[in-house]
This record gives structure tokens, sequence and C-alpha cells, in this order.
């Protein structure tokens, strides 16, 4: 296995209708992680999009899934699969709709909490066991469909501060990778 190379997934779902919505939040996040990296998202076999590069110092393989959101599990696998990457070693960018608004959580494995990309995830990899950056959306207003509201685009109120936090969600992901689980938890678990 590749024990030196980081795998870092960005969950969300192809295509322009979908770019600024609040399911694609672990996308917009990769995206900021690819411009620190200073690549270029290029189509790769496994049906994904992938930059490869050096963060600080460490080998990643970033990338987002071309398949819709509950399909993400097998380009996963695959990306594990060809990059040969240790489980331990890939770490998952998702929306959270149970963390309100603003608010990180870092971990490791878990259940899935409805959210059908991570289900495909660990269904395609047989495991819970990988590292997720939950970036929290909160709940929808009133009696909105949860399937309706990570559909819609952040609020104009949301707006004005999701840049800041897709920023922070990156910085996690970097403090996953040089500090451990522990130490970002202690960071990005406000």
């Amino acid at each position: 296995m590749a024990d030196d190379v980081w795998l870092v997934v960005g969950l969300g779902n192809p295509g322009p209708e979908y770019e600024t919505t609040r399911h694609n939040a672990g996308q917009l996040a990769a995206d900021i992680l690819a411009d620190r990296i200073g690549g270029t998202f290029k189509a790769h076999r496994t049906h994904a999009m992938v930059v490869e590069g050096q963060l600080l110092g460490r080998r990643i393989v970033l990338a987002k899934p071309r398949s819709y959101m509950n399909l993400s599990g097998g380009v996963v696998n695959r990306l594990r699969e060809y990059y040969k990457i240790d489980l331990d070693r890939i770490v998952v960018i998702h929306d959270e709709l149970d963390i309100p608004f603003g608010t990180l959580r870092l971990k490791l494995g878990g259940g899935d909490n409805g959210h059908n990309g991570l289900k495909s995830v660990t269904k395609a990899l047989g495991s819970p066991d990988y590292l997720r950056v939950r970036i929290g959306i909160g709940r929808p207003p009133g009696t909105l469909a949860p399937a309706v509201f990570v559909l819609r685009e952040f609020s104009p109120a949301e707006r004005k501060d999701v840049g800041l936090h897709l920023e922070r969600a990156a910085d996690a992901v970097e403090s996953l990778l040089t500090d451990g689980l522990e130490r970002a938890q202690n960071t990005y678990n406000s």
C-alpha cells in the first residue's frame, strides 16, 4: 500500500445546477484545497475529477466524484484501489444536516446518519472506518424536506459566511494530515 499518500474526497453532485448547493459543501471545500495545491482538477479513469500534489509536505490525491452523491462509493473505492491507499488514509469531506451551519466536526468512522453519499462510501469500502470532515449546514426550516433543503443554494445570510466556513473545512483537512485526528478535533470540533 502507498502509506505516504492520502486520498481526500469532496462529496457532491455533478453539474452546474448543483455546484453551489448545500449538498456540494464537500466539493466546494475540495476546490479550495486544489487552489492551495496549485492544481487543476482533471478527468480520471475512476470517474472522478482528480488533482495530485503536495499539501503541507504530504502527498495527496484530491478527488471529486463525477457520479451523483448516492453513487459516490464506487468512485471512492476505485480511487482507493487505483492509488493503493489504506482505509486510514482516506478523508471524506461532506455536508451534515445535524450540525449547525458554520460548525465543523471531524471524526473517524461512525454511521451515515441518513447521508446517502456516506452510505454509498461505507458500503463500497466495506467499512465505516475512514476519516470525515463534516461541514454543518443545519436543519431545514419548518416542514421543508431534508432532500429538498440540501439541494438548495445557501441562503443570502449564509452566503456572507459560507466562504469562511469552507476555508475552515480546508484548514481542518490540512490539520488532519499533519497533526492527526485528536489534535485536529481539539482545534476544529467547535
